[in-house]
Protein backbone atom coordinates (compact mmCIF):
# COMPACT_ATOMS: atom_id res chain seq x y z
CA UNK A 1 0.00 0.00 0.00
CA UNK A 2 1.23 3.41 -0.93
CA UNK A 3 1.59 6.87 1.04
CA UNK A 4 -1.89 7.82 0.46
CA UNK A 5 -3.55 4.76 2.01
CA UNK A 6 -4.59 3.23 -1.84
CA UNK A 7 -3.55 -0.16 -2.86
CA UNK A 8 -1.70 0.11 -6.25
CA UNK A 9 -0.94 -2.38 -9.11
CA UNK A 10 2.70 -2.53 -10.78
CA UNK A 11 1.58 -0.04 -13.27
CA UNK A 12 0.60 2.77 -10.39
CA UNK A 13 -3.53 2.08 -11.28
CA UNK A 14 -5.22 1.85 -7.76
CA UNK A 15 -6.18 -2.19 -7.35
CA UNK A 16 -7.57 -3.51 -3.94
CA UNK A 17 -4.76 -4.99 -3.10
CA UNK A 18 -7.15 -7.09 -0.53
CA UNK A 19 -7.25 -11.09 -1.03
CA UNK A 20 -11.45 -12.44 -1.82
CA UNK A 21 -13.06 -15.53 -1.64
CA UNK A 22 -14.73 -17.65 -4.34
CA UNK A 23 -17.80 -15.07 -5.31
CA UNK A 24 -15.40 -11.99 -5.10
CA UNK A 25 -16.01 -10.36 -1.72
CA UNK A 26 -12.95 -9.08 -0.04
CA UNK A 27 -10.82 -10.20 3.00
CA UNK A 28 -8.65 -8.96 5.74
CA UNK A 29 -5.30 -8.29 4.72
CA UNK A 30 -3.54 -11.28 5.45
CA UNK A 31 -6.20 -13.34 5.06
CA UNK A 32 -6.28 -16.51 2.52
CA UNK A 33 -7.83 -16.04 -0.61
CA UNK A 34 -8.49 -17.38 -3.74
CA UNK A 35 -6.19 -15.94 -6.39
CA UNK A 36 -7.57 -13.24 -8.76
CA UNK A 37 -8.01 -13.50 -12.20
CA UNK A 38 -5.27 -11.74 -13.79
CA UNK A 39 -7.22 -8.37 -16.26
CA UNK A 40 -6.71 -7.55 -19.29
CA UNK A 41 -6.18 -11.18 -20.60
CA UNK A 42 -6.40 -11.97 -24.18
CA UNK A 43 -7.82 -15.50 -24.99
CA UNK A 44 -9.34 -16.95 -27.52
CA UNK A 45 -13.03 -17.18 -27.68
CA UNK A 46 -12.96 -21.11 -27.27
CA UNK A 47 -10.12 -20.45 -24.47
CA UNK A 48 -12.87 -17.98 -22.45
CA UNK A 49 -15.76 -20.24 -22.62
CA UNK A 50 -13.73 -23.05 -21.43
CA UNK A 51 -11.97 -20.76 -18.25
CA UNK A 52 -15.34 -18.89 -17.57
CA UNK A 53 -17.02 -22.45 -17.25
CA UNK A 54 -14.31 -24.24 -15.29
CA UNK A 55 -14.75 -21.41 -12.98
CA UNK A 56 -18.08 -21.47 -12.75
CA UNK A 57 -18.08 -24.91 -12.19
CA UNK A 58 -16.12 -24.14 -8.78
CA UNK A 59 -18.38 -21.87 -7.33
CA UNK A 60 -16.47 -18.73 -8.69
CA UNK A 61 -18.81 -16.91 -10.91
CA UNK A 62 -17.59 -13.59 -9.92
CA UNK A 63 -14.07 -14.76 -11.17
CA UNK A 64 -15.56 -15.94 -14.62
CA UNK A 65 -17.52 -13.27 -14.84
CA UNK A 66 -13.44 -11.35 -14.89
CA UNK A 67 -12.98 -13.50 -18.18
CA UNK A 68 -15.67 -12.52 -19.84
CA UNK A 69 -15.03 -9.17 -19.18
CA UNK A 70 -11.65 -9.63 -20.67
CA UNK A 71 -13.37 -10.89 -24.00
CA UNK A 72 -16.01 -7.91 -23.76
CA UNK A 73 -12.56 -5.34 -23.77
CA UNK A 74 -11.10 -7.02 -26.24
CA UNK A 75 -12.91 -9.00 -28.54
CA UNK A 76 -14.15 -7.40 -31.67
CA UNK A 77 -17.48 -4.52 -31.46
CA UNK A 78 -19.90 -7.15 -33.17
CA UNK A 79 -19.36 -10.38 -30.14
CA UNK A 80 -19.07 -7.50 -27.62
CA UNK A 81 -22.91 -8.21 -26.84
CA UNK A 82 -22.48 -11.72 -26.17
CA UNK A 83 -19.31 -11.05 -24.13
CA UNK A 84 -21.09 -8.30 -22.03
CA UNK A 85 -24.32 -10.03 -21.10
CA UNK A 86 -22.42 -13.45 -20.34
CA UNK A 87 -20.33 -11.20 -18.04
CA UNK A 88 -23.87 -9.61 -16.33
CA UNK A 89 -24.97 -13.27 -15.90
CA UNK A 90 -22.29 -14.39 -13.83
CA UNK A 91 -22.51 -10.95 -11.73
CA UNK A 92 -25.70 -11.67 -11.64
CA UNK A 93 -25.42 -15.73 -9.69
CA UNK A 94 -22.59 -13.92 -7.47
CA UNK A 95 -25.20 -11.64 -6.29
CA UNK A 96 -27.99 -14.25 -5.90
CA UNK A 97 -25.11 -16.08 -4.01
CA UNK A 98 -24.39 -13.40 -1.79
CA UNK A 99 -28.05 -13.24 -0.87
CA UNK A 100 -28.31 -9.55 -2.73
CA UNK A 101 -32.01 -10.83 -4.30
CA UNK A 102 -32.28 -7.46 -6.05
CA UNK A 103 -29.19 -7.16 -7.67
CA UNK A 104 -28.82 -10.42 -8.71
CA UNK A 105 -32.48 -10.88 -10.32
CA UNK A 106 -31.61 -7.56 -12.04
CA UNK A 107 -28.12 -8.47 -13.47
CA UNK A 108 -29.80 -11.84 -14.66
CA UNK A 109 -32.48 -9.86 -16.34
CA UNK A 110 -30.14 -7.22 -17.68
CA UNK A 111 -27.52 -10.09 -19.03
CA UNK A 112 -30.25 -12.10 -20.67
CA UNK A 113 -31.56 -8.96 -22.35
CA UNK A 114 -28.08 -8.02 -24.08
CA UNK A 115 -27.78 -11.82 -25.29
CA UNK A 116 -31.29 -11.59 -26.63
CA UNK A 117 -29.84 -10.46 -30.23
CA UNK A 118 -27.76 -13.54 -30.11
CA UNK A 119 -30.96 -16.02 -29.61
CA UNK A 120 -31.21 -18.98 -32.22
CA UNK A 121 -27.93 -19.16 -32.69
CA UNK A 122 -24.84 -20.59 -30.91
CA UNK A 123 -21.74 -18.45 -31.08
CA UNK A 124 -18.96 -20.70 -30.24
CA UNK A 125 -21.27 -23.30 -28.92
CA UNK A 126 -22.70 -21.12 -26.20
CA UNK A 127 -26.40 -22.28 -25.62
CA UNK A 128 -27.53 -19.02 -25.77
CA UNK A 129 -31.43 -19.73 -25.69
CA UNK A 130 -30.98 -21.92 -22.52
CA UNK A 131 -28.64 -19.34 -20.81
CA UNK A 132 -31.71 -16.88 -21.39
CA UNK A 133 -33.83 -19.12 -20.07
CA UNK A 134 -31.69 -19.96 -16.93
CA UNK A 135 -31.39 -16.42 -16.34
CA UNK A 136 -35.00 -15.90 -16.21
CA UNK A 137 -35.83 -19.04 -14.37
CA UNK A 138 -33.19 -18.44 -11.65
CA UNK A 139 -33.83 -14.58 -11.18
CA UNK A 140 -37.70 -15.54 -10.96
CA UNK A 141 -36.72 -17.99 -8.46
CA UNK A 142 -34.45 -15.17 -6.31
CA UNK A 143 -37.46 -12.99 -6.72
CA UNK A 144 -39.94 -15.14 -5.20
CA UNK A 145 -37.80 -16.16 -2.22
CA UNK A 146 -36.88 -12.87 -1.37
CA UNK A 147 -40.39 -11.65 -1.62
CA UNK A 148 -41.64 -14.88 0.88
CA UNK A 149 -39.01 -13.74 3.35
CA UNK A 150 -40.15 -10.32 3.07
CA UNK A 151 -44.07 -11.21 3.44
CA UNK A 152 -43.56 -13.74 6.13
CA UNK A 153 -41.04 -14.96 8.53
CA UNK A 154 -38.19 -13.57 6.86
CA UNK A 155 -36.16 -16.90 6.42
CA UNK A 156 -35.84 -16.85 3.30
CA UNK A 157 -34.98 -13.24 2.89
CA UNK A 158 -31.81 -12.80 0.81
CA UNK A 159 -30.79 -16.37 0.91
CA UNK A 160 -28.17 -17.21 -0.83
CA UNK A 161 -28.09 -19.70 -3.55
CA UNK A 162 -25.59 -22.27 -4.51
CA UNK A 163 -23.55 -21.26 -6.86
CA UNK A 164 -22.49 -24.20 -7.94
CA UNK A 165 -25.60 -26.04 -7.66
CA UNK A 166 -26.67 -22.96 -9.78
CA UNK A 167 -23.90 -22.53 -12.29
CA UNK A 168 -25.33 -22.81 -16.11
CA UNK A 169 -23.66 -25.02 -18.56
CA UNK A 170 -22.47 -22.89 -21.42
CA UNK A 171 -21.88 -25.08 -24.07
CA UNK A 172 -24.43 -27.98 -23.60
CA UNK A 173 -24.93 -30.55 -26.20
CA UNK A 174 -26.35 -30.55 -29.35
CA UNK A 175 -29.25 -32.58 -30.18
Amino acid sequence: MEETGRDRDIEGRARNARPRDGLGRPLPYGAPGVERQPEGVVRTPEETVREAQRLLDAGMPFHAHEVFEDAWKSGPVAERELWRGLAQLAVGLTHAARGNATGGARLLRRGAAALAEFAGVRPYGIGVDGLIGWAGELAGRVEAADSHGAAGDGALRGKPVDAIAEAPCLRPPTR
